[in-house]
């Protein structure tokens, strides 16, 4: 990630079944339709408005979590809580957590010693599996959990007698080189690459996630006055290139290709995607590229993120367009239409990545300092229809929020709940069921408690989360049912207890379950 180098609705937690009813029953105002009079009102499920609100969590050099080394699990466990139950609040529905940093590993690796990041010493075990916590975490609250790893960083400094003893990159110096003061991995070393792919597909067998994300590092960023010391690598492996630079982007495409290739086969609900640096190539140098004067990926990265897109090998794709409107070199108001132009008529996603860490930040330009350069960002992208979302760099810049950009953009684009992305090559298979849906009023305040029961056999379709619709008046006639009367999404489970204190006197509800790929099933009958 580029960055390293530079009172209303809510909730609750879900309550023993029989206390409920009992309340409710005591209460004397649970009310369900007649099966003829459900049929006559409750309206189909969708369509209701889906976004990617995402917010990355990195772990390299302690950036987010944990936000040092040497944290003893309890510690850890607790930082990374506060994390996922502040994300559920600020209206996140993923997480994008950095769990292979340095090559080293967040889980007890096969491949790879424990990262230093968790304890200080690189093979050192934390005393639990992190990645089995935070998924876990991550799903109670019915957040996405997509897995981030770097491929080729193998560490932050450039001496291999510092890793720790039996690292892979000590027992294979011929698959490591040094640059710019860090060590890496080799990508035109066939074994290396194979190796890379191998350790990050542990994680991906072993662990329920739901996405694997690689960011910005590929060949790393230009040194001056270096070049990166491969030239007996291409000797070896270049032949049939015409030219180095060719040769190294066909060997990142092998990197992108083989991962998509190999997550889909062992996970294959799970999405592969990539969040590229900002600028593909200008247009003074392709016509294809975009109208800007800045630091091209293809060149200086050897990175086609745009070929990624174009054939397919992405679900998809979020450019860290981390540049205010009005920029001469990189506009963001010239590169969101651009990437949104890329994957027009494709199958990939596009989300843009933000800046939110600029905001409020010395030494930025005006426009991160007012406040309302994310807003003026998402005013933007809601005239691109490609455009499905966002993620947020990173979780400690938005909690920080220094001059009240991040909540002013939360009030003028996220007061509307949203479902989360769903690709077209996921969108199929058996809905999840019909939840049933009792519903409480609290006398003249017009606040409503919903219990929201799932109709599952022991662990399974246990939805993931649970839209709920609310509907002016009482039931009896047709409505649609759609982002207008979406007025939460609320995590899943068995039982789950939803408190409306903004209901108004008289008002319907319906809800829905969505499962684990953000599918919605039927309406539950409607409840007053």
């Amino acid at each position: 990630m580029s960055p390293e180098h530079t009172a209303g609705s809510s909730s609750l937690p879900a309550l023993d079944r029989r206390t409920v009813l009992a309340a409710v029953a005591a209460a004397g105002c649970a009310t369900a339709l007649t099966p003829a009079a459900a049929r006559a009102a409750v309206p189909p499920a969708d369509p209701v408005e889906r976004r990617m609100r995402g917010m990355w969590i990195a772990s390299v050099v302690n950036i987010d979590w944990p936000t040092r080394t040497g944290l003893d699990a309890a510690a850890q466990r607790a930082e990374f809580v506060r994390l996922a139950d502040d994300a559920l609040a600020w209206g996140f529905n993923a997480l994008f957590v950095q769990i292979r940093p340095t090559a080293d590993a967040f889980w007890p690796s096969v491949f790879e010693p424990w990262s230093q990041w968790l304890t200080g010493t690189q093979g050192q075990d934390p005393g639990y599996d992190p990645l089995e916590f935070m998924v876990e975490t991550a799903h109670r609250r019915g957040l996405a959990f997509h897995a981030w790893f770097n491929p080729y960083r193998v560490s932050m400094q450039a001496d291999p007698s510092a890793l720790a003893p039996g690292h892979p990159a000590r027992t294979h110096p011929e698959w490591t080189v040094s640059y710019g003061g860090k060590l890496y991995y080799d990508p035109g070393v066939p074994a290396a690459r194979r190796f890379c792919q191998q350790a990050m597909l542990d994680a991906v067998r072993r662990y329920d996630i739901d996405g694997v994300h690689f960011d910005d590092y590929f060949y790393p960023y230009p040194t001056a006055g270096s070049d990166f010391p491969d030239e007996e690598t291409f000797r070896a492996y270049g032949a049939g290139h015409p030219d180095k630079a060719a040769w190294r982007r066909h060997n990142v495409d092998l990197m992108v290709r083989e991962m998509r290739d190999a997550v889909r086969a062992v996970r294959p609900n799970a999405l592969f995607g990539i969040s590229p640096f900002g600028v593909w190539r200008n247009a003074a140098t392709d016509p294809r590229g975009s109208r800007t004067t800045a630091f091209q990926s293809y060149d200086g990265l050897h990175a086609d993120t745009r070929g990624w897109v174009r054939r397919g090998w992405l679900d998809y794709i979020a450019p860290q367009v981390y540049w205010h409107i009005g920029l001469p070199a990189a506009d963001y108001a010239v590169l969101a239409p651009w990437w949104a132009e890329v994957v027009r008529g494709t199958d990939t996603e596009l989300w843009i990545g933000q800046a939110v860490y600029k905001s409020g930040t010395a030494g930025q330009p005006a426009p991160w300092q007012d406040g309302k350069e994310l807003t003026r960002h998402l005013t933007l992208n809601a005239t691109l229809p490609e455009l499905g979302g966002d993620l947020f760099f990173s979780a400690k810049d938005v909690r920080a929020d220094r001059v009240g950009d991040f909540a002013a953009m939360r009030t003028a684009h996220w007061r509307q709940p949203v479902l989360g992305p769903l690709p077209a090559r996921l969108d199929r298979g058996p809905l999840p069921p019909r939840p049933t849906l009792e519903v409480r009023r609290e006398g003249r305040t017009g606040a409503a408690t919903l219990l929201i029961t799932a109709r599952a056999r022991g662990n399974k379709n246990i939805p993931f989360r649970y839209a709920v619709h609310r509907f002016p008046g009482k039931p009896g006639r047709r409505l649609e049912a759609g982002s207008a009367s979406l007025v939460a999404v609320v995590p899943g489970g068995k039982e789950t207890v939803y408190h409306d204190a903004e209901a108004p006197a008289e008002c319907w509800y319906a809800v829905s379950a969505v499962d684990r790929l953000q599918r919605q099933g039927r309406m539950s009958r409607p409840a007053y």
